[in-house]
Order: C-alpha cells, then sequence, then structure tokens
C-alpha cells in the first residue's frame, strides 16, 4: 500500500474538514471531492512506476484501441491536441509508445504501444482495481449499482443538456 507523504495527509485532513463544515453540500461537490481523493490515491501508486495520471489516461484507451491517430487520441481522452502531444512526447522517451506513418496516408500519424507499454497493463491495472477496492470497501453491491445507476444518470442527463442548449467551454487563452 502506498504512503501518505505530509501533503497527501494535510489535503485529506482539509477535505474531512470540509465535510464536517457542510455536511449536505451539494451532490456536485461531493463527486468533486471523491475525484479528488480517488484520483490521489491512484496517482501515487502510478508514480511509483514513473507514470503520471495524464499517460495513464492515454495508456487506457491504447490499451483497447491503438493504431489510431493524436487526434483520436485526444477526443477519446477528452483533451486537447497540444495536451496529447505533450504526454505522447514523453510516452515515446519513457519507450511506452511509437509513432507510425500510415502507407496509405503519410499525413496521418498513429499511436502504437510498444511491448513495454503493452506490459505495464498487468503492472498498473491492478493498482486501479486496489484503488477502488478501498474505495467500495463496506459498501454492499446493491449500492454499488444504485451509485453507478445514479451517476450514468447524472451523465446522461447533463449531456443532454449540453446538446439542447449548444453551451461550450472557452479555451482557456480566450478568456484571460
Amino acid at each position: 500500500m502506498a504512503i501518505l507523504k505530509v501533503d497527501d495527509k494535510a489535503a485529506i485532513d482539509a477535505l474531512r474538514a470540509w465535510r464536517e463544515a457542510v455536511p449536505n453540500d451539494r451532490l456536485a461537490h461531493v463527486i468533486k471531492d471523491t475525484i479528488r481523493i480517488m484520483t490521489r490515491a491512484l496517482q501515487v501508486r502510478l508514480m511509483e512506476h514513473s507514470v503520471s495520471m495524464g499517460q495513464w489516461a492515454f495508456l487506457r484507451i491504447l490499451w483497447e484501441k491503438e493504431g489510431i491517430t493524436q487526434r483520436a487520441l485526444s477526443e477519446l481522452a477528452g483533451v486537447r491536441e497540444p495536451t496529447t502531444f505533450s504526454a505522447l512526447q514523453t510516452m515515446e522517451k519513457l519507450g511506452y509508445i511509437i509513432r507510425r506513418k500510415l502507407p496509405e496516408n503519410q499525413r496521418n500519424i498513429c499511436i502504437y504501444l510498444t511491448p513495454e507499454g503493452k506490459a505495464l497493463k498487468d503492472v498498473l491495472v491492478p493498482l486501479a482495481e486496489q484503488v477502488n477496492e478501498i474505495a467500495v470497501s463496506g459498501v454492499s453491491a446493491r449500492e454499488i449499482a444504485a451509485t453507478r445507476k445514479t451517476l450514468l444518470a447524472i451523465i446522461a442527463n447533463l449531456e443532454q443538456d449540453a446538446q439542447a442548449s449548444n453551451r461550450r467551454v472557452p479555451a482557456s487563452r480566450k478568456m484571460a
């Protein structure tokens, strides 16, 4: 099990204090805090293997579907292409991926995992499963199923709202 550092403990204590100060906080804040602490738990485990959270997101996609373009990878990960480009540069230097031009289309460069990148799956996926097991410890299968169903309904409702309203988040550089 990963050891908490002083800054991790301070962050966890801050979350606990906030939950106690605002026990009926909005669901969005509870979800955000859950994501934050679950991400932290996974992040410390991944860093023990020199993998960042950003790289984790791309690895998860590539383990399921490699040989895709950087643009497709960006879309699947839900990040902008410059972010993907930067992460892929690092992953290439670490020996996790290679880039290949397609013979029939020299403009498109596709991303493939190296044997090292593929091997990370057997090491890292159990770490994510461990975080999930810790997170739901003491929670019944029925409660987990109900939570999953509720969260999926929330996602569907907000996706429907986004499509209906056609609202978009502007690029941060445009907000400055």
